[in-house]
């Protein structure tokens, strides 16, 4: 699959972030793909997802999802998608939708996690779609936000 298509479909916009993490590689994959840790640094700040709204099927083919909850409005948004590579613990290659019935809602995510030595791991996180360019900075911003509890949560391990 190519890193910037979708169902065939070529995907002009989006974002690529990078990460230095302080753990080793193989506890940053257990991060993306175990509920539990999942479940406590997706959402960010007034948002909650509770651990068993979160199912992992982690194998090409297999598919996930997790209801996060809070916000302003205290809404709900599930959250649904497809593992398309998974080559532990380096690249996890998933689509992403807060539409899950809507195909053309799929973003595509790219997860590469490089180990750095002496416990760190770099972390590129790419998503790729059909969203808005503004879609695309708030969903950037989010990830970031994300992002940091996820650095917390592994300096506290």
């Amino acid at each position: 699959m190519a890193e910037r298509s979708l169902r065939g479909v070529e995907l002009a916009l989006g974002f690529t972030l990078t990460r230095v993490l302080d753990a080793p590689r193989e506890r940053v994959w257990r991060e993306w793909t175990e509920p539990e840790c999942f479940a406590d640094w997706f959402g960010g700040a007034g948002f909650d997802v509770p651990v068993e709204s979160v199912a992992m099927d982690v194998r090409p083919g297999g598919g996930w999802r997790a209801t996060m909850r809070g916000g302003r409005d205290g809404g709900e948004i599930r959250w649904a998608g497809e593992y398309l590579e998974v080559v532990a613990p380096e690249r996890l290659v998933l689509t992403m939708s807060d539409r899950p019935d809507d195909d053309d809602a799929d973003e595509l995510v790219t997860v590469v996690l490089r180990d750095l030595g002496d416990g760190r791991t770099e972390m590129v996180v790419a998503q790729h779609g059909r969203m808005r360019p503004q879609d695309y900075e708030r969903s950037q911003s989010g990830w970031g936000v994300f992002f940091d509890r996820m650095a917390e949560r592994l300096a506290a391990a």
